[in-house]
């Protein structure tokens, strides 16, 4: 099996070497990634400037893009040999409930879902991040679980994982996105000539929160393993939304 690994916390993040170490034990890896810090792009695009490309070492790549630019550079040629599957992370913090909206993480797996290879988004959750090798041993086991049985051609598995000892993880559990609180308010400040600066505010904790979620199962020091699919059509709404826009 031949392996895409790409991330948005850039090539030199812990993550994402953590992460290609585990794979290529498995598997062989191709790295094509951000130059850069480059959390929360979402599924941006570079469209008005061209991509660079700088060869770190054989295989692997950094890109001054987002991370749906390395995916889709890797993926519409400029790969010799197109790979079996894309893994993005070990991202450093939660992708959970609608974290996955703005993540770069998630962003980048869905990327290679549009262009047709089966993805995996994995991050680790928690303060103090450390156990980036647990993250990395539950993503091999999925990559092997995917070889033997392929998934569903619309499914981007979402994984997190606990910052916990591998020892002491409980298992991997099938979960669904939760959902958090309003996000904390923005944080104001002055730069050093005395002008407003703002930051945007942590994100709330979580609200839908029960069994079954993706935050009960980080809570009950599980593994979190959701299926995503692209399509946003909220499709049991339509009939009522056709009756809402019929004439008076």
């Amino acid at each position: 099996m031949k392996i895409l690994v790409s991330n948005d916390d850039g090539y030199l993040a812990t993550g994402i070497n953590v992460l290609t170490a585990a794979l290529e034990t498995v598997a062989d890896v191709v790295v094509v990634a951000p130059d850069r810090n480059r959390s929360a792009a979402s599924n941006s695009l570079t469209l008005n400037n061209p991509l660079r490309v700088a060869t770190v070492a054989p295989g692997r790549f950094k890109v001054d893009g987002t991370p749906s630019d390395c995916v889709y550079l890797a993926l519409t040629g400029f790969l010799d040999h197109e790979p079996d599957l894309v893994v993005s992370g070990i991202n450093h913090g939660a992708n959970l409930g609608d974290d996955v909206i703005y993540s770069g993480t998630v962003a980048a797996a869905m990327e290679g879902r549009f262009l047709g290879l089966p993805t995996i988004a994995v991050s680790l959750v928690g303060r103090d991040l450390k156990h980036f090798d647990t993250a990395a041993a539950v993503a091999a086991e999925l990559v092997q679980k995917i070889e033997r049985a392929p998934l569903a051609s619309d499914v981007v598995l979402n994984v997190n994982v606990p910052n916990i000892p591998l020892q002491r993880l409980a298992g991997i559990r099938a979960t669904r996105l939760g959902f958090r609180h309003k996000s904390e308010h923005l944080l104001k400040d002055t730069d050093p000539y005395g002008r407003p600066i703002y930051w945007v505010g942590p994100a709330g904790e979580g609200q839908d929160a029960g069994e079954g979620t993706d935050f009960f199962a980080i809570e009950q020091g599980f593994a979190s393993v959701t299926p995503l699919k692209v399509d946003l059509t909220r499709h049991d709404a339509v009939d009522d939304l056709s009756t809402w826009l019929a004439p008076a």
